[in-house]
């Protein structure tokens, strides 16, 4: 100023809460830094605070839906039209002997408020310390607003707004392929234990078979078809052929029958363990069906991959990983690549 006298700044502070915007004007001072040490003996007692801060103006949002309007607003660093009419309605001019300064939590929100109003915004230090305090006395800084009442509205805001996020993410396609991936997987595991099963169980009545087919799926249909060995005969093996497609192990399999060093095995066993191979053959089919809707599925979501590195390994890409694969320098993506190439 004219008589050598600085001019003084007055800082403003915005506080978001879920019941709504909050607008504190702080006490003037000539340098900003020169709040820090009054602002930290202070932050912790709503008396001394009060000296410090007062509360301008408090914009309260008119429903729930405004409110997450706002706060998306908010979190993506965007001016919303509630925030312009506060700021344009309570913010005072600068002049000659004061500079107007709005403290804000967030840096995009304050770069967006400083472009389209023009007002000079600061962020951190001393403002993230006021803030801390506002947010500590925030109910006995507002008229009519309790605790509880306060804290109601931002569970109420911190669903809505986790919803909405959770929302955005279920129109996601990959999330039906991880779960699909991870249903494969499991039935992996589970197909070969359950055959092992069936391994085990038939194989006490007719053990050679196992030597002629080592396959699982096969297997389990092979014990469903026979049944009781010695009821096999040569009108048998265009059946065996259907199943296994070779008529060397058919005739293999009919001949090992006759010769068998296995057990006799009753009806009620045969028709359990019939049953049970039946549960593993149709699990096996599903398996099959899960996997060409896989398949179609990686095809639409990630075409390149399966053209790149062969449809069975994109297909083998497990969860989270394709994720992983649309950004860059991913280094577990590779090497996770590299095992499945290795094992398939």
């Amino acid at each position: 100023g004219g008589g050598g006298r600085r001019a003084m700044v007055l800082l403003h502070v915005l506080f978001e809460h879920a019941a709504g915007y909050a607008l504190l004007a702080v006490k003037e001072v000539e340098e900003i830094g020169l709040l820090m040490p009054q602002v930290e003996e202070s932050v912790l007692t709503i008396g001394k605070f009060n000296n410090i801060v007062k509360l301008v103006a408090f914009y309260p949002f008119k429903s729930a839906q405004g409110a997450l309007e706002n706060i998306n607003a908010v979190s993506e660093g965007i001016l919303h039209e509630d925030l312009r009419l506060l700021l344009e309605t309570n913010m005072p001019p600068a002049g000659k002997k004061r500079k107007v300064v709005l403290g804000v939590a967030d840096q995009k929100l304050a770069a967006a408020i400083h472009e389209e109003l023009g007002i000079l915004c600061q962020a951190g230090g001393v403002v993230a310390e006021i803030l801390r305090g506002v947010r500590l006395h925030f109910h006995s800084l507002i008229q009519g607003l309790t605790a509880p009442s306060a804290a109601k509205a931002q569970l109420g805001l911190g669903h809505s707004y986790s919803r909405a996020k959770v929302k955005f993410n279920i129109n996601r396609v990959d999330n039906m392929i991880i779960q699909s991936i991870s249903l494969l997987d499991q039935l992996d595991k589970d197909i070969n234990t359950f055959s092992m099963r069936v391994r085990e169980w038939y194989g006490y009545h007719f053990p050679e078979l196992i030597k002629i087919v080592a396959e699982n799926h096969t297997y389990c249909r092979l014990a469903k078809l026979i049944g009781n060995r010695k009821e096999l005969s040569e009108e048998s093996l265009p059946m065996l052929e259907e199943v296994i497609m070779d008529s060397a192990k058919a005739q293999a399999i009919l001949d090992a029958s006759r010769s068998s060093m296995g057990m006799d095995i009753s009806p009620i066993d045969l028709i359990n363990i019939e049953s049970f191979s039946n549960r593993v053959v149709s699990l096996a089919e599903y398996r099959k069906t899960l996997q060409d809707y896989l398949r179609s599925k990686m095809n639409q979501v990630a075409p390149n991959l399966a053209t790149l590195i062969g449809e069975v390994v994109s297909v083998a890409v497990p969860c989270g990983d394709l994720r992983r694969a649309q950004t860059p320098g991913g280094a577990g993506w590779e090497r996770r690549g590299a095992e499945i190439l290795l094992s398939v």
